[in-house]
């Protein structure tokens, strides 16, 4: 049988396993290990005699690629970044940034929503974490909504697609994540993160405004608030602004010359300033060890992900299917785009039925080899390829889509993993409640990933500065 033939069996299998309910980290594990061992003995025309040499084989190759890989300094970016989310909270900076959004936004209509929306893209500049956020904002932003007489599932629902700018906006782990798969520059990428970002909570705050202008009693606006007011808020909600610029100055230095240092110093430092604001706010001990806790659980998740895909990885670099499927999908008579709204529309649906970074983790191997030989190459030139960018370009283009689509995976049912959070925090709603509030968020999405789409340079101009 040829290598190409057990990897789609293998991958079927694998699939297969995710379906029936297996973690993604033990199921590509398993395939990996499995068709590492399938390919290594048929080289041997499946010799009784010769398996033993396959496992050994096998194993040896399975446990040198995690190490060589999690053992990248880049890596160390991800528990940074959850831990200044975490830390963030203990320090108040949450309820400082939903209370100066709300002084500043929730005099328009459907305002209260809106200001949900901007405090959570606020707070996901110092979270790595969608997860973290939407659980934040469910405990502090539902309640209000509700006084006022919002849908509670509307209410959840803003919540929920809120906590996936996290995703996007740095320091974002899902970014660091693609950045270490496909081995490109992780400040770039991080730098690339902040325009769509921000876009996309300009688009989710316009929905709600719409939905609040046509429906009437949708979303009343809350009035009554000072000019003084308004600027007494900003104070407590200044640090974000000194973490991100920390960040970013670690990334790209704005005032020319090279970047202050990498974005690991970046990471590590923001989590230092949140952790002395948390101790100016008056963090106990208790609190430190639930953040580090937490942090540390999401971390080794993260990682168990990683190492588990990894060794599927190299599995499917013997089976040579990245180079097939890359062979393939440049043979095809369609035009490059529209192939490119397909692989899309497949994350989409695939998203449906598997977690953000699993998913991302597992299918990147064999389709960002393919998106950039549709342009044309890793090393083309803008005026030659096919979408009118670079090859680096194109890596962090195609990096920022699949992260949004990852967003939206988020929130799609059956495992939108925000509504299973926000759905947790609150008592009074079931998972059902959540994913109906969500709804008209999958509408904004699909506007924001095609105006990204159409024009890249949202996407591309602040990582073209650097």
């Amino acid at each position: 049988m040829e290598p190409i033939e057990i990897g789609l069996i293998v991958s079927g299998g694998m699939l297969v396993m995710v379906v029936l309910g297996m973690r993604v980290a033990f199921a590509a594990g398993l395939a990996g290990m499995i068709g590492l061992i399938w390919i290594f003995w048929s080289k041997k025309g499946y010799d009784p005699e010769d398996f033993s040499w396959a496992l050994t084989v096998a194993v040896k190759t399975a446990g040198q690629v995690p190490h060589s890989k999690i053992s990248s300094q880049a890596l160390s970016l991800i528990p940074t970044f959850i831990l200044i989310g975490y830390l963030a909270y203990y320090a108040g900076l949450t309820k400082a940034l939903f209370e100066a959004a709300k002084r500043w936004l929730a005099w328009v209509p459907g305002g209260l929503a809106v200001s949900t929306v901007f405090a959570t893209a606020g707070f996901a500049a110092v979270s790595g974490a969608s997860v973290a956020t939407s659980a934040v904002f469910a405990r502090i932003a539902i309640p209000e909504m509700l006084k006022i007489g919002y849908d509670k599932r509307f209410a959840a629902g803003v919540v929920a697609a809120g906590g996936t700018l996290a995703s996007l906006i740095p320091p974002s782990a899902i970014l660091v994540i693609y950045a270490i798969i496909v081995e490109q520059d992780v400040g770039k990428l991080l730098l690339a993160g902040f325009i769509p970002g921000a876009f996309s909570a300009l688009v989710y705050g316009l929905l709600i405004i719409g939905l609040a202008l046509s429906i009437k009693g949708f979303g009343p606006p809350v009035s009554g608030f000072t000019w003084r007011e308004r600027f007494a808020s900003l104070p407590p909600a200044l640090p974000i602004l000194f973490v991100v610029a920390t960040i970013i100055l670690f990334v790209y230095n704005p005032f020319g010359g090279d970047a202050w240092g990498t974005p690991t110093e970046g990471g590590a430092i923001g989590a230092f300033v949140v952790f002395l604001m948390a101790l100016y706010q008056g963090m106990r001990w208790s609190q430190l060890k639930d953040a580090l806790l937490e942090t540390a659980k999401l971390a080794v998740m993260i990682f168990t992900i990683i190492w588990g895909v990894l060794i599927y990885v190299r599995f499917l670099g013997f089976a040579q299917l990245p180079a097939a499927f890359s062979d393939w999908i440049t043979s095809l008579t369609m035009s490059p785009m529209l192939i490119l709204v397909c692989i899309l529309l497949a994350y989409a649906v695939l998203g449906m039925f598997m977690d953000a970074i699993g998913m991302l983790l597992l299918t990147l191997p064999v389709v960002y080899p393919a998106v950039m030989a549709l342009n044309g190459g890793e090393t083309v030139a803008a005026i030659d390829s096919s979408f009118g960018m670079s090859g680096p370009m194109c890596a962090i283009w195609f990096g920022i889509l699949v992260v949004k689509m990852a967003e939206f995976c988020l929130i799609t049912p059956p495992i939108g993993l925000n509504c299973f959070v926000v759905a947790g925090v609150r008592d009074d709603l079931s998972v059902q409640d959540v994913f109906k509030g969500v709804t008209p968020f999958f509408i904004a999405d699909a506007i924001t990933i095609a105006l990204l789409v159409a024009f890249p340079q949202i996407v591309l101009w602040l990582p073209s500065l650097a």
